[in-house]
């Protein structure tokens, strides 16, 4: 159950820094949410992601490996706190180095991490819908897909910000990598019908 109206503004973060020898990743904590109990799960899942994401890079397994990483916080407002974690890994002798991306949306009065599942009313036909839109998306900005686009997942990355739902695929998942991530913003209007009612989006309509 995803309550959204006790903590209606918008929490105060830090920032923690992950350093290590040839490391220094940067991780967003919240300072106080609606309780101690959702501040430290916040905290704690942001951590936990953070250091998957530099997993992934390869980090203790080749010397030559460095990693960076930041982040960026796309909302936080209404009970919502919404972020973009970004992880660098370069290992010497590579033709390139590769990010890694991670959305993380919370609900500030519990701590409980949100997923795209949770945006829409029992049932809802939630991947169709918006595999129609980003399909959409894809033919008229041309976007140089790897193969014919069929459908998101349903646990579709993703982030809020306060007027559009934005799904993300990682680096080869949908295009080349010299385009980087594609970006398919989705207004949360265009979602009224499916949303779930009192849920994360239904916050941000007015």
């Amino acid at each position: 159950m995803i309550a959204l109206s006790l903590h209606p503004l918008p929490v105060q973060t830090r920032t923690e820094v992950i350093r290590k020898p040839k490391l220094e990743v940067y991780v967003p904590q919240v300072i106080e949410a609606g309780s101690a109990e959702a501040t430290k799960r916040i905290n704690r899942t942001l951590h936990q992601h953070a250091v998957e994401l530099i997993r992934k890079t390869g980090y203790g397994e080749a010397d030559q490996t460095e990693v960076t990483g930041n982040y960026e916080i796309k909302l936080n407002e209404r009970g919502l706190i919404s972020v973009l974690l970004i992880v660098y890994g370069y290992t010497q002798g590579a033709a390139h180095g590769m990010t890694y991306q991670e959305g993380l949306t919370f609900d500030t009065n519990t701590g409980q991490l949100i997923t795209l599942k949770d945006l829409f009313k029992p049932g809802a036909p939630y991947v169709d819908v918006l595999s129609k839109q980003v399909a959409s998306q894809i033919k008229e900005r041309d976007i140089p897909v790897l193969e014919p686009f069929s459908k998101i997942s349903p646990d579709q990355p993703f982030f809020l910000t306060d007027k559009a739902l934005v799904l993300f695929f990682n680096l080869y998942d949908l295009v080349p990598y010299a385009y980087g991530f594609p970006y398919f913003p989705i207004s949360i209007y265009s979602l009224e019908s499916i949303s779930k009612e009192n849920g994360p989006l239904g916050t941000l309509w007015y």
